[in-house]
């Protein structure tokens, strides 16, 4: 039986910073560390939980990790960029059952997906977790260069506060100028374009 290489990407919708996407495949042997470290979708697992599980993780894990700027995310769109991601993770894996969290494989065969993957396949579980605190990390060192933005907290996602930080000092070098917010319409974008 072939080895599950789960996958799952962090930033998809944010307003700001990197795409992310991970693949990974669970080494042999390490099938109760793996089970206790108590997997799920990363998105219901607190910051500081998600980091201990990473730092965890990786030790029990093969992984690949493919990152997208913003400027690439606004150049040539999400679904190229996660096409690219799929094939490079592809790529990197043998011999290996591929399973995708969501509803599309972006045209690359060998690709099966399911929704809300990652919280029913351990190996998407894991690999949304070190997509989201590869992310995480990314975002949190920006905030020393951006502090106005709030990075740290909201990690460029498009809550009140990042609204309100881009509408008070702009755009900067991680805005994605492609991402269209219907209340700034006519303030920020209309500058980028």
């Amino acid at each position: 039986m072939a080895e599950i290489c789960g996958i799952d990407e962090a930033g998809r919708g944010a307003l700001a910073g990197e795409l992310v996407v991970a693949g990974c495949v669970f080494k042999p042997g390490f099938e109760s560390e793996i089970s206790s470290l108590g997997l799920g979708d990363s998105k219901k697992i607190s910051e500081s939980k998600r980091e201990k599980i990473y730092d965890e993780l990786i030790k029990f894990s093969h992984y690949t990790v493919v990152y997208f700027r913003n400027t690439i995310v606004d150049e040539i769109g999400l679904s190229q960029c996660l096409r690219q991601a799929l094939k490079v993770i592809k790529f990197s894996f043998e011999n290996c059952d591929f399973i995708y969290d969501g509803n599309c494989d972006y045209g690359v065969r060998g690709i099966a997906t399911l929704i809300k993957a990652d919280a029913k396949i351990k190996q998407v579980s894991a690999a949304s977790i070190i997509a989201k605190v590869s992310r995480d990390r990314q975002m949190r060192a920006w905030d020393k260069v951006f502090p106005s933005f709030g990075y740290a907290k909201h990690k460029g996602y498009g809550v009140k506060a990042h609204i309100e930080a881009l509408s008070k000092f702009g755009s900067n070098e991680l805005t994605r100028s492609s991402f269209h917010v219907k209340s700034m319409e006519k303030s920020l974008f209309d500058e980028l374009r």
